[in-house]
């Protein structure tokens, strides 16, 4: 604190400073962590601390960070091995009377909130009576918690609606999002912005000389009357069954079901929160979301320490991947040049990345900043002084050999080769080179900018240097790695070919199209094969899939047909669907119902083929295959992979199913060898 404290009291994880007028700071300081988040250890001194000062109240609290970030929320690893929803209940119950006490001092108390206040942290300041918050870009308030498979547990579901109101305050906990200062003080979850620099002084002030406290509005109040709550629930659940099915994601559902009966009001919704989230945590939802929560800060950890960070790249190939990746890296903040054969290629891809960050940078100089990064390259100037050069031209074997051998004199010695490809392997495409253990693969996926993953792909000489590279340039660029040997269709399209391949199958069989992806729908899956095939496009559905259909005699009319039409999906704006205002215009399906194994003849397949991926150890283990999956095919997270699934599901029950299918429909149902590994 910039002011000399009278008293100190110090603690592992707080300290509580008090100065003579009066006035106590409560610094939250997390011991051996880069970010706060409520510990029981953490909870615990709190709760001492509140105990102390409510026998003998200081004249205003000001509850603030010495990080760089107020409070990131609860920490997650307390969700795990909770063994029942009544140990659950009980843990939740002790950190609500532990925030039930800071809001109950009898002083004035002020969160200085001076960057992210997530879930539990903003349960923290809400439960302070006024709120300060930086007026700067890192602060973001929110409740994540419905990505978990919850809801806010320490009293957020009811101050939050007090405070905002129950549309503001349903609408943040209901999609997680995350909202800015300003648009936190409009909804009354602050009281008052300052600049950044000046946090604490404004703070000071409002402790010292407390504005009047702000009332619900008068449509607020009539908004949470009990008569009218039935009839806004009904209209919440319209808009979440849109989004998430009650069975796959209940959190939402719950939480709509406690404000329409509590309204945010009395000790009864404060225990009723604590019994809904105890129960929820112990669903196999959440117990899956949160899995994939820490499958995610393992990819993160991915590339640590790999080096020299990349300054430059140049990519080849302006079309929609290649353009794209080139758009992504330059708002990564990388310098960046953009070659194809001639200036026309360029220019639609650079067309495209305007569009992206006019919708990204509300700031026309912050656009115009990042635009001059991405720069136009046909005579491929860029390549001499690339840290790293990213192939991304067509799928042919030897248009890519012959590219290489152009511009393999040119590299530095130190930089990295990396090649898009989406199914050659990186052995044939390395054989020519001079340096072939110089070539990597970094396999990203389509679109870009909203797939979280790329594949970085070695072959059995691939110099680790360049993986580690790769791993690293992946991190930095804000995605999600995931290390693969060289093999046909890597990790993602491997897995995804027998699900597409098995869909364009069920339609040729005349099972309507819309119903085949419906299937899959009612499994989890973000969108069905059908859909994933326009998306993907078809031209590279069938380049994979050479891998999996003998001779160009075995592809199916019904995907062979669109294909020699140049109809590739969304790309061309009709493939297995038309596409207008880039959604899919589906045929319906009136009177026809989808064959009972129809799901099992989509889902299993693709599930027997990561088991053969881990047999392989084409990926080195069962939870790095389901991250993949999960974040490069968008596998369904609440069912924690699909390894994780066959657990749950059972092993055994899932390799007779498979036998079943075996009877009925092929061996290309036979359950592959490596299922013992996962007993």
């Amino acid at each position: 604190m910039d002011t000399p404290s009278v008293a100190d009291h110090g603690a592992l994880h707080w300290r509580l400073q008090t100065e003579a007028d009066g006035v106590a700071w409560l610094i939250i300081d997390k011991a051996n962590a880069a970010v706060n988040s409520l510990s029981r250890e953490v909870m615990e001194e709190l709760d001492a601390i509140l105990t102390t000062l409510t026998r003998t109240p200081p004249k205003a609290l000001i509850v603030t960070s010495a990080k760089n970030g107020f409070i990131a929320g609860a920490d997650i690893k307390g969700f795990v091995g909770l063994a029942s929803p009544d140990q659950a209940y009980q843990m939740i119950r002790q950190g609500q009377h532990v925030i039930d006490k800071l809001a109950a001092l009898r002083c004035v108390t002020v969160a200085a909130i001076n960057g992210f206040a997530l879930g539990g942290g903003l349960e923290v300041a809400l439960a302070c009576r006024y709120r300060v918050a930086a007026d700067d870009p890192s602060v973001t308030l929110g409740f994540p918690e419905v990505q978990l498979g919850v809801h806010p547990g320490l009293g957020g579901t009811v101050r939050a609606v007090q405070l905002a109101g129950p549309i503001a305050a349903m609408d943040l906990m209901l999609t997680g999002r995350n909202v800015r200062p300003k648009q936190a003080l409009q909804m009354n979850l602050v009281d008052r912005l300052a600049p950044a620099a000046e946090l604490h002084a404004v703070a000071r002030q409002v402790a010292l000389n407390p504005p009047a406290l702000k009332t619900p509005s008068l449509k607020d109040r009539l908004l949470n009357l009990g008569l009218v709550r039935p009839i806004l629930a009904g209209q919440m659940r319209s808009q979440v069954a849109r989004r998430v099915r009650p069975d796959h994601y209940p959190a939402p559902y719950k939480l709509i079901e406690l404000w329409q009966e509590y309204g945010a009001s009395g000790e009864r919704a404060y225990e009723a929160e604590a019994r809904s989230m105890a129960h929820l945590l112990c669903t196999p939802t959440s117990r899956n979301l949160v899995r994939v929560f820490f499958l995610q800060e393992r990819l993160k950890s991915t590339g640590k320490g790999a080096g020299e960070p990349i300054k430059h790249v140049h990519v080849i190939g302006a079309g929609v991947m290649g353009g794209d990746i080139a758009s992504w890296c330059a708002a990564r903040g990388l310098s960046v040049t953009l070659q194809d054969r001639e200036e026309k290629f360029v220019a639609p891809a650079l067309e495209r990345a305007r569009k992206f960050f006019e919708k990204r940078y509300p700031d026309q100089a912050k656009r115009d900043e990042v635009l001059g990064r991405l720069k136009a390259d046909v005579a491929g100037e860029g390549v001499p002084r690339a840290d790293l050069v990213i192939e991304a031209i067509f799928e042919n074997l030897e248009a890519k050999r012959e590219l290489y051998a152009r511009i393999e004199p040119q590299l530095k010695p130190n930089a990295v080769l990396a090649t898009n490809t989406s199914s050659i392997v990186l052995e044939q495409l390395a054989e020519k080179l001079a340096q072939p253990e110089r070539l990597v693969g970094l396999h990203f996926f389509n679109p870009v900018a909203r797939m979280p993953l790329v594949e970085v792909i070695q072959a059995q000489n691939t110099d680790p240097k360049q993986v580690q590279a790769g791993l690293g340039f992946a991190r930095q660029i804000d995605k999600l790695a995931i290390p693969c040997r060289s093999a046909p269709g890597f990790l993602v399209n491997r897995v995804l070919m027998p699900y597409l391949s098995e869909a364009v199958r069920a339609a040729q069989e005349g099972i309507p199209l819309a119903l085949i992806d419906r299937a899959a729908e009612e499994f989890g899956m973000p969108m069905g094969p059908i859909e994933l095939a326009d998306v993907v496009g078809l031209d590279v559905v069938m380049s994979v899939g050479k891998v999996f259909f003998a001779t160009g005699t075995d592809v199916p009319p019904v995907l062979a047909t669109p294909f020699s039409q140049k109809k590739f999906g969304k790309k061309t704006g009709e493939g297995f669907y038309v596409w207008q205002n880039d959604k899919p215009v589906k045929p319906p399906y009136t009177g026809q119902s989808a064959p009972d194994d129809l799901q099992d003849r989509l889902l299993l397949p693709l599930i027997n083929e990561a088991v053969a991926v881990l047999r392989q150890r084409i990926v080195e283990d069962p939870d790095l295959i389901d991250a993949g999956v999960i974040f490069g095919a968008g596998f369904a997270p609440f069912r924690g992979g699909p390894l994780q699934y066959a657990r749950d599901r059972g092993i055994d029950a899932v390799i007779a199913r498979l036998q079943e299918l075996q009877s009925v429909h092929g061996d290309r149902f036979a359950p592959d060898e490596g299922w013992e590994l996962l007993r």
